[in-house]
């Protein structure tokens, strides 16, 4: 065994909670250890692990795949333990919460054993809510934590009681489970509305800003992409200012060099209601299915399959855009979900008309190829095939997302967006992820307010104010993400161009090498 499979085993023991949601055997009992001790542990186990892995010797691994699996592992490390100099269990409820809803929501969802077992577990672990929220109580440090921050963590615990006491149990056929499943979470519930109550009261004083020395910091050491902060503030200026020059091009041809108001008026034809969202956008993922397997573009799985639903009310509040929930990876599944993003219960008509906008049918393809095919659905279904277990656990989205993005341009070149109105719609699917590079990188380094950010994304994208106000929100909240799409795209384009094979077995090889830092990457398909 070499040392990174025994750090391996060490991470999957020390978080329960993700290592159940990857499919490990045995971890689907608990929430794990929410104290400040229980987090303070891990950060200095996880500062003796880098440690020890980076003394290694480059000459002791056995292959290319292990050097690239300890690479991968590394990168992980340093990201973690840099960011514990800004530790998020003080500042954000999200990490407890995340942890909570997404425990008990994911294993019903995926139905990868029997009820009675999901059933069992799920009491166990809401038997542990009340410590868990004790500790995000505890915690909470008013100095560090952000009122930006407070606030969404407020939103969703408000959702917990209906979740835990209603939604929770009907995903349950057996009336004897359903009610078991029912009393266990009334004391979970109980424990949330305490939560909420003092999260109304909570007085933080904090920033949730990064600051530009951590950003830089995680894109070099956690990404491996050799440039910092500014330069991606950079970067993402020159890719709008290339994205505008083309989609004036292609506005054009619709009848006015001005895009924006075009995509103003193409939003005008979207469907009626959610539900018929939900509708034309399963029938679009079975069109860009089919279009990539016509196309011969990649390799499908046996067995895969992509439902497309709602999504789950607990993300309502944090999640204004489409998700997907990948086929846990350390299990043979190859099943995942498209979630579709339904508006907040409490919506006014005009909020939930605005959300429609902004999943017209001429955008419709392109968040389809993204979410599905051969996007996200198939990359991580896909990925489950690797013998990589390192692989399996680890994985960064400026690769995941990255790749998203990328197949959106291949299929284009394919011929996918067939009409003036779906390629200006693609167009505006990357212009608005070089938007978020602009943005995000200014959010964090002091450069941008939050109502500069919610204006620059409502003017320079076609997003509503609604939508611009909760994507600005999931930056502020999530750090370094909200760049990696097209920071990804870019950079798997640059590996392309220097690849000599097909495009299917060029497709194949980097996403079947998992979702790995972009220089990894590099090297697990063209090796030096």
């Amino acid at each position: 065994m070499t040392l990174h499979d025994e750090f391996l085993d060490w991470y999957l023991d020390a978080y329960p909670v993700r290592a159940a949601l990857l499919g490990a055997d045995g971890h689907d009992r608990t929430l794990g250890d929410f104290s400040a001790a229980g987090f303070s542990a891990r950060e200095r186990a996880e500062e003796q692990w880098l440690r020890r892995l980076t003394s290694e010797s480059p000459g002791s691994f056995d292959s290319l795949d292990d050097e690239i699996d300890r690479g991968l592992v590394v990168s992980h490390l340093r990201g973690s333990v840099a960011s514990a100099r800004r530790p998020e269990w003080r500042r954000d409820p999200a990490p407890y919460l995340g942890a909570i809803f997404g425990s008990l929501f994911t294993p019903f969802q995926q139905r990868l054993k029997p009820e009675a077992e999901l059933v069992e577990a799920a009491v166990a672990r809401l038997a542990e809510v009340p410590a868990v929220l004790a500790a995000c109580r505890d915690n909470l440090d008013p100095d560090l934590a952000s009122d930006l921050l407070v606030k969404r963590g407020l939103d969703q615990a408000r959702t917990a009681r209906h979740f835990l006491t209603v939604t929770l149990p009907a995903e349950v056929r057996d009336e004897d489970l359903r009610a078991r499943l029912a009393a266990a979470a009334e004391p979970a519930a109980d424990a949330f509305d305490k939560l909420v109550a003092f999260l109304d009261d909570f007085e933080a004083h904090g920033s949730w800003r990064m600051g530009e020395e951590l950003y830089s910091t995680l894109l070099r050491e956690r990404e491996m992409l050799g440039y910092g902060a500014s330069e991606l503030h950079d970067k993402g200026l020159a890719a709008w200012d290339e994205l505008d020059a083309r989609m004036r091009e292609v506005a054009q041809r619709l009848g006015s060099a001005d895009w924006r108001a075009v995509m103003e008026s193409l939003q005008d034809d979207h469907p009626p209601t959610l539900e018929a969202m939900r509708a034309e956008y399963e029938a679009e993922t079975l069109r860009a299915r089919d279009f990539a397997r016509d196309r011969d573009l990649v390799t499908f799985p046996d067995g895969e399959n992509c439902q497309v639903l709602p999504s789950p009310e607990f993300q309502r509040p944090l999640i204004a855009v489409a998700s997907y929930l990948a086929p846990p990876p350390l299990t043979t599944s190859t099943a995942g979900v498209f979630f579709v993003p339904y508006t907040p219960d409490g919506f006014t008509e005009e909020q939930v008309r605005q959300r429609l906008r902004t999943n017209s049918r001429a955008q419709m393809p392109s968040i389809a190829v993204h979410e599905a095919y051969p996007g996200h659905h198939w990359h991580l279904s896909y990925l489950t095939g690797t013998p990589r277990r390192a692989r399996k656990i680890f994985r960064t989205p400026y690769f995941v997302e990255g790749w998203a993005l990328y197949v959106e341009k291949v299929m284009h070149e394919q011929g996918y967006f067939d009409t003036p109105q779906t390629e200006l719609a693609h167009l505006d699917c990357r212009i608005f992820r070089a938007a978020r590079m602009v943005v995000d990188t200014a959010l964090h380094c002091g450069d941008m307010s939050i109502a500069e950010a919610e204006e620059f994304m409502a003017t320079k994208a076609s997003l509503s104010p609604g939508t611009a106000k909760g994507e600005v929100g999931r930056y502020c909240a999530w750090p370094t993400q909200a760049p990696s799409y097209l920071t990804g795209a870019i950079e798997i384009e640059r590996i392309r161009a220097d690849y000599t094979g097909d495009l299917r077995t060029f497709h194949d090889s980097i996403a079947g090498s998992g979702g790995l830092p972009l220089g990894l990457a590099r090297k697990a398909v063209i090796p030096a």
